[in-house]
């Protein structure tokens, strides 16, 4: 699997479908995989959802509740869910054709059971680029009409909608802004509104994946903070800003029609090595799915994440230290007493010193999290972590800003069988890793320059989502 698809929420049930190939473990003609949950975490598994057809496989997309029924697919008083999807004709990509990408619509009258193609798809064509793909589109309440988002090549261009059917181009963005090592895939446009001086202001947030071009190398997904009046998007200022600096977050996009929740899920791994990461019955996964807002730091604002609060639905044991001593090292595991591999640890100590956590088991094998106070800079180091001969560049050390200007670190863990997801400073910092150990990974220490104050720390067992 790999990316997000169609992210929506309909009458309690969180939808997600995902790029797809059901025949093997590495890429092929791309489906729609369908999952459904009504909280988050636990998940079913659903019947494809989209087939690849003669115009071409089913390639990334997203998918809106058409409640006034614009599109007219409503029958007998039934509300359709649409899907709007990119059609990638294999054909002609290898025929060299510059227009074997177009986008097209499926609709749902079951609630998401089961889908039916538009007949006259494709309902967007091509002009003739050659990367013009993963529509996201979303209702623009003040101009009374879809807005779709394109990953046009290495920009993005927006196209608006009475009817999902009929699209005209409103303009382009990100000719000379941004990170542009790569192709632009999967962008996603919403908003926050927020009190500033007793007034109401609203942000507009453009999500854009760059694969190459990431934070740390290969895949990473950038975003941009601004204004969109209905027809341009308007970025506040050039700075390069990261959803997440760790290597294994991608494609992530949000929940449509989640109310006032901005709920983000990303795919769990990086195109430098997604293909060949050593796994037999699967391959690559999704984050756990995340509360995105604003904060602000230094004068600026960003965008930053925490774990929904679903997933702590998980906890079935928790237990709260406070201040603990560690000099130089000092081990942390007789306090956890877990042999999953599954857990959240969150644990606050000063910011003025040089600190690393290692994440280990009794075969030796370790993944390092690290604050270097004298960069300023997190990290993660998974060269001892297990497999790496798969990649030349996995075993690498990833590298994050420390955005906040607080005195103290706030670190939040998220340990998994095979990933580690960590949210700094209150979700400002995001870094997720995935590592392939032979053991699970059930025992940390603390390494610091000196004597280190550990003032809180929370160590919450997690249960399986199965």
């Amino acid at each position: 699997m790999n990316d997000p698809n169609g992210l929506v929420r309909y009458d309690g049930v969180y939808h997600l479908f995902f790029q797809y190939y059901p025949d093997d473990i590495v890429w092929g003609p791309m489906h729609w995989g369908h999952a459904t949950s009504k909280d988050l975490v636990h998940w079913q598994q659903q019947p494809i959802a989209l087939y690849p057809d003669s115009l071409g496989y089913i390639f990334s997309g997203s998918a809106v509740v058409d409640s006034m029924n614009t599109s007219g697919f409503g029958q007998g008083g039934k509300t359709p869910l649409v899907a709007i999807f990119t059609h990638h004709d294999p054909a002609g990509e290898k025929r060299h054709a510059n227009d074997f990408q177009n986008q097209s619509l499926a609709y749902s009258l079951d609630k998401g059971a089961t889908w039916t193609k538009y007949a006259d798809n494709p309902v967007l064509k091509n002009p003739g680029i050659t990367d013009f793909r993963d529509p996201n589109v979303s209702w623009y309440a003040k101009g009374k009409k879809w807005i779709m988002t394109l990953a046009t090549k290495d920009r993005i261009s927006f196209y608006s909608s009475p009817d999902l059917k009929n699209w005209t181009k409103e303009s382009e963005f990100g000719v000379g802004v941004g990170s542009h090592g790569g192709v632009w895939e999967c962008p996603d446009l919403f908003s926050f509104t927020r009190k500033e001086a007793d007034k109401e202001k609203t942000y507009w947030i453009l999500l854009v994946s760059n694969n190459p071009g990431g934070p740390n190398g290969g895949s990473g997904t950038q975003y941009f903070i601004g204004d969109w009046d209905g027809h341009t998007f308007r970025p506040q200022d050039t700075t390069v800003r990261w959803v997440d600096y760790g290597p294994d977050d991608y494609a992530g996009v949000l929940w449509n029609n989640a109310g006032r929740r901005r709920i983000f899920l990303g795919w769990m791994s990086n195109w430098d090595y997604a293909q060949t990461v050593p796994t037999s019955t699967w391959r690559n996964a999704m984050t756990v799915p995340r509360n995105v807002f604003l904060m602000d730091a230094g004068g600026k604002i960003y965008l930053a994440s925490r774990p929904a609060q679903e997933v702590l639905s998980l906890i079935k044991r928790k237990e709260t230290f406070r201040h603990l001593i560690v000099d130089s090292s000092g081990d942390l595991s007789s306090r956890m007493k877990d042999d999953a591999g599954r857990y959240v640890l969150d644990i606050r100590g000063a910011a003025d010193q040089s600190v690393a956590f290692a994440f280990y088991n009794a075969a030796g094998e370790q993944l390092v999290f690290g604050y270097n106070n004298v960069k300023q800079e997190y990290y993660i180091d998974r060269s001892a972590a297990g497999r790496t001969d798969f990649h030349p560049g996995f075993g690498g050390i990833y590298t994050a800003p420390r955005i906040s200007q607080e005195k103290d670190l706030d670190l939040e863990f998220v340990m998994d069988r095979s990933s580690l997801e960590v949210f700094a400073d209150g979700g400002l910092t995001v870094m997720t890793g995935v590592f392939f150990s032979k053991q699970p990974l059930t025992r940390v220490k603390v390494n610091t320059t000196d004597r280190w104050i550990i003032k809180e720390m929370n160590y919450m067992a997690v249960g399986s989502i199965w």
